[in-house]
């Protein structure tokens, strides 16, 4: 088997950095990680085992989806370890470059069958690198299911209620869990995530103003795909979502599908959070990729038409769009493609803590980078300074 160059110079290329755009620009990517970030003013010369001319690509950091369910017809709750690798290679095509699979309220043995599988498959390296876990429940209030199935909902009378969750053995591993901080026991859990390394989101959730005080002074300073399963915003109960809005230290996740949320609703979140506490999710579901049809999820029937999911008790079920679609969405709102890497990968990066790692394009961090042309197609996809995608 032939091995991959050491040494990878990216040329011509339009590189999208944290705070500016710069052209006819070049990477060099070593062992994996980017070595040398060099504009045409830089007189460095850069040599490399392996040269690829971009031709004015726009290279953006890889993004980082953190909620999405499956793809390609395979299921998170479902998948064997190969499985997942499918998602992961899938996800490669469409820009995504790491990714939280994200479980569903469950038995416990759909648990462990899931969290098995994804600590197998986080020993792959085969498409898009699987950061850990997300959990979307099961502490979640049940006046805002969405799509999630109540009777796998849980309080948390005592630490047992957590301790039963599986979890990854791998020590790089992410823990994510998204609560409703008004069940029962909900602001204990969320100091005991907190104390336990967990990323806390609040979603699924009707909790007064003051309860989302607690919970973030416990430690939850993120919202789950904002606006979606949360009561709603009233002028004498303005809620999660007011809340939301308000609180500068709080950061939220929106799905931009054009389903889930209104464009102006998009706008409105943009203008009050801003670029630099927003990220983009797909909550992308089983039938993501496959086209419009009827789809066994979760237990249940799930349609898919003209886009838009409908579950059996007439809920949207999730999306089935890819970051790449929430890119090209939030691009006619004018959001520009600075910000477009910090809504896709350098946000996300930053909740999840690994942002030392990648989330930008900066020497030192690793070679997890997408190449987009004028129409927002993936040309070039690299994870560690893998090629997985190139394409004319």
């Amino acid at each position: 088997m032939t091995r991959p160059p050491e040494t990878i110079l990216l040329r011509n290329a339009r590189l999208v950095l944290p705070d500016r755009i710069t052209k006819n620009s070049s990477l060099l990517i070593r062992d994996g990680r980017i070595t040398s970030v060099a504009d045409p003013a830089d007189r460095r010369s850069l040599k490399a085992d392996a040269v690829i001319d971009l031709e004015s690509l726009t290279l953006f950091p890889g993004f980082i989806d953190l909620h999405i369910h499956g793809a390609a017809g395979i299921d998170t709750m479902d998948a064997d370890a190969a499985g997942l690798r499918r998602i992961s290679e899938f996800l490669a095509t469409q820009g995504v470059t790491a990714w939280l699979p994200t479980l569903v309220p469950a038995p416990d043995g759909d648990y462990t069958r899931a969290i098995a599988a994804i600590e197998e498959a986080m020993r792959s390296t085969a498409g898009a690198r699987i950061l850990g876990v997300h959990y979307e429940g099961p502490f979640v209030n049940s006046m805002q299911c969405g799509a999630l199935r109540q009777q796998y909902f849980r309080s948390f009378v005592n630490t047992d209620a957590l301790d039963s969750l599986p979890l990854l053995a791998n020590p790089a591993a992410v823990h994510m869990m998204t609560v409703a901080p008004e069940i029962e026991g909900g602001i204990e859990l969320v100091h005991q995530l907190k104390r336990r390394g967990w990323i806390i989101s609040i979603g699924h959730t009707r909790a007064e103003w003051g309860v989302l005080h607690q919970a973030s002074a416990a430690g939850a300073l993120h919202m789950t795909h904002f606006m979606n399963a949360m009561a709603p915003l009233h002028q004498r109960a303005p809620g999660p979502i007011g809340w939301g809005l308000l609180r500068d230290d709080v950061t939220c996740d929106v799905i931009a599908d054009g389903v889930h949320l209104d464009r102006h609703a998009l706008a409105l979140i943009l203008k009050n959070k801003g670029a630099e506490r927003l990220m983009l999710i797909s909550d992308a579901i089983a039938a993501a990729g496959l086209g419009d049809g009827d789809y066994e999820i979760w237990g249940e029937s799930i349609s898919v038409k003209n886009g838009r999911t409908r579950n059996e008790r007439g809920n949207i079920a999730g999306s089935v769009i890819s970051l790449l679609d929430a890119v090209r969405t939030m691009e006619t709102l004018g959001v520009s493609e600075v910000n477009l890497a910090r809504l896709t990968a350098t946000n996300s990066a930053k909740l999840l803590a690994i942002d030392s790692e990648c989330g930008s394009i900066e020497e030192g961090k690793r070679a997890d980078l997408v190449a987009l042309n004028a129409e927002r197609k993936t040309v070039l996809v690299m994870v560690n300074g893998q090629v997985l995608v190139r394409s004319a």
